[in-house]
């Protein structure tokens, strides 16, 4: 297999990077590094479910591809009583999502290194958010939404962003056979913020 930002071991040399993002009201600083999604900057689609997504000071919230941590790091701010678990198969995005959380001062979140929901047997979310590995496939993008499912709370919430023209229609199809209602909350540049609810 190809070396892509979703293998468990990136094969490609180390680079490390650092920048500041301001999101949601709080300044952040990520490390960031070869091997990784979008390694020299904030993507567009990350940045968009940040300012979208509706997070409860108690909630309890899972990032699934979490990265470096940017959605979930800034989900776990907005958790202040709450807590949030992101998990990554990278284990180099693990490293520096770790990284990142105590850089960030973030102490109720953990990260995981996980592929996609294997290591979270029994655990239970009010939100999970994904921008999910469109590049993995279909199969793997749609079984995310699949596990969601069950590992939501009734009433609990999916967030995803993904490209219009990377799968948002059979996205959209695939939500609709699993969850109760499904939404379109923001689109933007050819990015659509989708809400599923259990």
């Amino acid at each position: 297999m190809a070396d892509h930002y979703y293998s468990a071991k990136p094969a490609v040399a180390s680079d490390r990077g650092r920048m500041e993002e301001e999101l949601r009201g709080k300044r952040f600083a990520f490390e960031t590094d070869a091997g990784v999604f979008s390694k020299r900057g904030l993507d567009f689609g990350s940045r968009l479910l940040i300012e979208t997504m509706q997070i409860e000071a108690a909630d309890r919230v899972l990032d699934v591809g979490c990265g470096y941590g940017p959605i979930g790091l800034t989900a776990a701010w907005l958790a202040k009583h709450g807590s949030a678990v992101l998990v990554d198969i990278n284990e180099r995005a693990v490293q520096l999502a770790e990284l990142n959380r105590k850089a960030n001062r973030i102490e109720n979140a953990e990260v995981l290194q996980s592929d996609t929901f294997s290591a979270l047997a029994g655990r239970t979310f009010t939100k999970i958010l994904s921008n999910p590995p469109i590049r993995a496939g279909k199969q793997v993008v749609h079984g995310i939404f699949e596990q969601a499912r069950a590992h939501l709370v009734p009433g609990g919430e999916l967030w995803i962003v993904i490209q219009k023209k990377q799968g948002a229609p059979s996205a959209w199809d695939k939500l609709e056979t699993l969850f109760d209602r499904v939404e379109e909350v923001d689109k933007d540049k050819g990015y659509k913020i989708f809400k599923a609810i259990r």
